[in-house]
């Protein structure tokens, strides 16, 4: 499988930990070490992983359970060596956000080192 390819499971595994309120796919997307920022309802937020995981995972009923429809869109994805830059939209919480995500090989493994997320405003 191409560097790509695994890029794109690692941004799907992403999206599947806040559509299916999964904390154990958070921690399988992201670098332990990773931070998760940007700008919510107007206050910095930073987190690291696993606050994220406890985040999405105290999201019940989850996206998915309430038959939300799931919208993923890679904007862009650059790839140098062993890192990356991604741009990714979906829609969580009924908000549509811009994700920029690095990420790092490790180990034969892709995984977003650094989420900036961006809200863009309400879906619809």
């Amino acid at each position: 499988m191409s560097d790509e390819q695994h890029i794109k499971d690692t941004i799907q595994t992403y999206f599947d930990c806040m559509y299916e309120s999964s904390g154990d796919k958070a921690r399988a997307a992201f670098h332990p070490n990773a931070k998760i920022t940007g700008y919510l309802h107007g206050d910095l937020a930073e987190m690291p992983v696993e606050d994220f995981a406890g985040f999405v995972a105290g999201q019940q009923p989850s996206a998915k359970e309430k038959g939300e429809p799931a919208r993923l869109d890679i904007v862009s994805l650059d790839i140098a060596g062993e890192t990356a830059v991604t741009r990714v939209r979906c829609d969580y919480l009924g908000l549509t956000f811009l994700d920029t995500l690095s990420l790092l090989k490790s180990d034969g493994e892709w995984r977003i080192y650094n989420k900036l997320f961006h809200v863009e405003g309400e879906v619809g």
